[in-house]
């Protein structure tokens, strides 16, 4: 996961460039960096944020930071922003997303004499990889073309150049970028993965970037489109479930609005009888929101975040820290719990382990009569080969309970994708059973893209369908 933020100014840009990353901070536990140009050229700087938050490692940075060009990057897979003198010229880069076929494309490029002096992980930088691949274009915008094409996977990219930015929305558009200008100052732009970074820093949104599409910001206030959108939108449906923040907006779509619509599905399609319902801190909210206004069930808090130092248990990629912070954030309050029924809503069950063994827990050791799970969306058996979330099926709750019912792996599970079909039925048991939990009911995934409000050809569907959602 991660998150891009780019600003333009007619004035030292880096204290917005740092509060506009900061809001990004949601998106990414590993590394996180900001690069600027002004008066004295290109200036970047880096950092883990794997110990310590966002604001606290680069407070310092962008005090001393000079420039009215800037852009700013959380991401799990590579440290960056990265620096280049091409043939282009001196630019910065920041890219995030997933390149799928990163050892091929390394490979070829060797055998072509290319160097990388970049590592992450034993491998090459995935920002230095686009980089090199960009380089092979006649120009800039040429080259991102060519980039789009070569890989497999998704990829968001900015760059910096003395002159503007460079923003390339992934070619088939799962993920966002979005425009903003300045209320005040309409020179002023930006252009961030999160709209919801904009409104506080002053800026409107002015427009949403297509699958594919190349738009230039210049310093002199333009907006440019270098090459138009392609034909295909696949947006990633898990912005709306999970990913993205509540206040923010995809492709017109508000955040908050859809996780409202889903719950509002979700309690039209449920018979439970319950003396509250809630939601799971912070993305399950919204959709427990939805389903009070529509159950009339009162809205109640069981379980609340501690908020500062904690971030999403989903984001992280060692285990060990997910249950740690699973552990640490939620705390549970007795006298709302003891005794009573409740309608929990989730935005989804991915692995289940931390819903298990640290959510339902707290409930069922403060007292809860009864807990009536009910996830936002169907469950997941594909892991995101877009981007890099859930990687593998052996960590999916759904693929250990097919696992289980099946007695090992199997490849076609076509029958467990139809939620009127006994198998589904089957496997949906096997997890509640597994959670612990009185009853368990999943959002239908047409509820769940009519909540979301976009048409179902325009949205990423793969890790509820897998290949099917790509034809």
């Amino acid at each position: 996961m991660g998150g891009l933020f780019g600003v333009i100014s007619d004035e030292n840009c880096s204290k917005r460039l740092f509060y506009g990353t900061d809001y990004h901070s949601h998106l990414g536990t590993e590394n996180a960096g900001m690069a600027v140009f002004g008066p004295k050229g290109f200036y970047k700087t880096i950092h883990s944020i794997s110990q310590a938050q966002f604001k606290s490692r680069f407070v310092d940075d962008y005090k001393v930071m000079d420039g009215q060009i800037g852009i700013g990057v959380i991401d799990d897979d590579s440290p960056q922003p990265l620096i280049f003198r091409s043939k282009f010229g001196t630019f910065a880069i920041a890219a995030t997303g997933l390149i799928a076929n990163h050892e091929s494309l390394t490979e070829k490029l060797l055998s072509e004499g290319i160097s990388f002096t970049e590592r992450t992980g034993g491998k090459v930088n995935s920002v230095e990889l686009a980089a090199k691949l960009i380089n092979k274009g006649k120009d800039i915008v040429d080259g991102i073309r060519r980039m789009q094409d070569a890989i497999e996977g998704s990829l968001c990219i900015l760059i910096l150049t003395e002159k503007g930015i460079y923003a390339a929305r992934d070619k088939y558009g799962r993920f966002p970028l979005s425009i903003g200008r300045g209320g005040n100052n309409r020179k002023a732009l930006a252009v961030a993965t999160e709209a919801s970074s904009f409104p506080n820093l002053g800026f409107e949104i002015t427009g949403f970037i297509g699958p594919g599409e190349i738009k230039f910001l210049s310093t002199t206030g333009e907006i440019e489109t270098k090459s138009p959108a392609l034909p295909v939108r696949k947006t990633c449906a898990f912005l709306w479930i999970y990913t993205g923040y509540p206040s923010s907006i995809y492709d017109g779509v508000s955040v908050e609005s859809a996780r409202e619509r889903c719950g509002a599905a979700l309690a039209r399609n449920d018979q439970v009888a319950a003396d509250f319902v809630a939601g799971l801190p912070d993305s399950g909210v919204g959709h427990a929101l939805g389903y009070a206004m529509a159950s009339g069930l009162p809205y109640r808090r069981p379980l609340v975040k501690y908020t500062p130092g904690y971030g999403r248990s989903y984001t992280p990629p060692s285990q060990d820290i997910r249950n740690l912070v699973a552990t640490m954030k939620l705390s549970a309050i007795k006298d709302v719990i003891s005794g009573n029924r409740m309608v929990i809503c989730d935005d989804s069950i991915v692995r289940g382990t931390q819903l298990k063994n640290f959510t339902v827990k707290k409930l069922w050791d403060n007292g809860a009569k009864e807990i009536h799970i009910r996830p936002a969306c169907p469950p997941l058996l594909f892991p995101c080969k877009f981007g890099s979330s859930t990687r593998s099926i052996s960590e999916l709750a759904a693929r250990r309970a097919i696992r289980a019912i099946e007695g090992k792996d199997i490849h076609d599970v076509s029958e467990y994708l139809n939620p009127q079909s006994k198998k589904y039925q089957e496997m949906v048991e096997w997890i509640r059973q597994d959670l612990n939990v009185t009853s368990l009911m999943y959002l239908d995934i047409q509820e769940m893209i009519k909540a979301i409000g976009i048409p179902e050809e325009q949205l990423c569907l793969y890790c509820w369908r897998g290949e099917d959602s790509e034809k």
